[in-house]
């Protein structure tokens, strides 16, 4: 039995390593193809992207872990039951489920190895990717210079030079035009027939060394027109122009600002912002009626906090409304109070129900990123326990049909928690509730998976059903004919 246990163990450890890998391939494929227009064109160090690659794959560990972990169960047992390995595991008196429980205590330290990771590893790198894809995202594209098209990436210049050479460091026939800043006006202009560009030693600044050029330089005062204002004109041989390139530098954003965010923490710090947003969130609420209950007031001419009534007032009786108690000269006046009153009321009420919903919103995403952690270590045990009976049931081994059906199962997985999800976030269901209902919808789905293959059922066998739909086609016309039949016997005379 123990040379069993560790033949299936070693089927099943490959085939999940390598698509392991594939998965997360061509995961990180996607990333790369989502966030492809802000990579390219900006003259990143190749350590740059490998590291926000580093942290974009732990970050697709969620998906590919329960990924794998079907697709490679459905191509152990396949495999298994393709080449008759599990007709003489039977044979020997071993059941399936015997056979597969040391593939449950693997995957089960799998599914532990998943929430430890989700809890103390993943906040850390969504912080630093998070962090790093904002610094990316916020760069400014290399300063790059066509022939004869004006640049104005850098601020306060338009630069244009009508040919470059092949390594794009030597420019001709430049021409610059400088744009005054800080309030002055008027602008200057450099022509040269010669330029040669190279960055500073600390990549600060981009100098252009320019040659046989003239340089324009205009002002005035900017308010009216003066025929006397000054304009100025340098020749040169050589002369250098400093551009500060710090806009184009990659800036690191302080990671604190990120810390809050609910995909950066982990189960004790979101139990710490859930119990801290829902105070905040019944305190606001709790001042809703003492900010409004003050333009709650009702018209009285007796009625007021100064006056001393000396005797009971009798009640006022109206046949209407409330407005025939208020005096004719003071209606006007009662109806634009009572009109501001009710704007601010209207204002107060909607910018509590904005706060409001945003307390709400956080506190459900903190919850719900709280069971996330705990769904990614029971998917791993869900995914499993489709794809093993599901493989031994098929009886197809390789890439060809485990992954179809790997494919299937994992998209109504994915579809059901995507959607439950989405539901959880806009409040029509409970967060807990949007986090599960994937695994408790297809929990009895693995549960007959698992005794359809203990009990050796062709589920999916194609003659089967072929076999089937033939005999329920000869009984139809069995009926059929039989019906025609007494149709035909004429009807005996008495």
């Amino acid at each position: 039995m123990n040379k069993i246990h560790v033949l299936l163990l070693k089927a099943f450890i490959r085939p999940f390593i390598v698509t392991f890998f594939i998965v997360m391939f061509v995961l990180l494929m996607l990333f790369l193809f989502k966030y492809i227009d802000d990579l390219i064109g900006k003259g990143f160090e190749w350590y740059t992207i490998m590291e926000l690659l580093w942290y974009a794959s732990a970050t697709q560990i969620s998906m590919a872990l329960p990924l794998s972990m079907l697709l490679s169960s459905i191509m152990t047992f396949g495999n298994l039951g393709e080449s008759y390995e599990l007709v003489a595991i039977k044979a020997a008196g071993i059941s399936l489920r015997k056979a597969m429980m040391p593939l449950y205590i693997v995957v089960t330290v799998f599914s532990i190895s998943a929430f430890l990771f989700s809890d103390y590893i993943l906040p850390i790198a969504n912080l630093k990717m998070g962090s790093l894809l904002w610094d990316v995202r916020n760069k400014k594209a290399d300063f790059l210079i066509k022939d004869g098209i004006f640049n104005s990436s850098i601020p306060g210049y338009s630069i244009r030079a009508r040919d470059k050479s092949k390594d794009g460091y030597h420019l001709y026939n430049m021409m610059i035009y400088e744009h005054k800043t800080g309030g002055a006006a008027g602008m200057g202009v450099i022509l040269a027939k010669e330029g040669e560009m190279y960055n500073s030693a600390d990549n600060k600044y981009m100098i252009l060394k320019l040659r046989n050029g003239v340089r324009y330089e205009e002002t005035s005062d900017g308010k009216v027109y003066n025929p006397r204002q000054r304009f100025t004109r340098y020749y040169f041989k050589e002369t250098q122009q400093k551009f500060d390139m710090s806009s184009f530098q990659m800036q690191h954003t302080d990671e604190e600002l990120f810390k809050n965010h609910y995909a950066m923490l982990n189960l004790k710090q979101l139990s710490f912002y859930t119990d801290s947003v829902t105070k905040l969130n019944d305190s606001s609420r709790h001042t809703v009626f003492n900010a409004i209950s003050s333009y709650y007031q009702v018209y009285h001419p007796y009625n007021r906090p100064n006056s001393v009534q000396k005797k009971p007032l009798r009640p006022v009786v109206y046949q209407n409304s409330l407005a025939e108690v208020i005096p004719v000269h003071q209606k006007m006046n009662v109806y634009n109070q009572a009109l501001n009153q009710a704007r601010y009321i209207k204002d107060e009420l909607r910018m509590k129900s904005t706060v409001d919903s945003d307390y709400s919103l956080s506190i459900r995403r903190y919850i719900m990123e709280y069971h996330r952690k705990f769904t990614l270590a029971v998917s791993c045990l869900l995914l499993f326990s489709i794809g093993a009976p599901l493989g031994a049931i098929i009886r197809k081994g390789g890439l060809g049909l485990p992954v179809v059906m790997a494919i299937i199962f994992f998209l109504i997985y994915h579809i059901i928690y995507t959607v439950s999800e989405k539901s959880a976030k806009e409040g029509s269901i409970s967060p807990s509730w949007g986090m599960w209902t994937a695994i408790i919808v297809l929990t009895p789905l693995a549960i007959f998976l698992i005794y359809k293959a203990a009990t050796d059922s062709a589920l999916f066998d194609a003659e089967l059903y072929k076999t089937k739909l033939r005999q329920a086609g000869q009984f139809i016309i069995k009926l059929f004919r039989s019906a025609q039949k007494n149709k035909q016997i004429p009807a005996k005379v008495p």
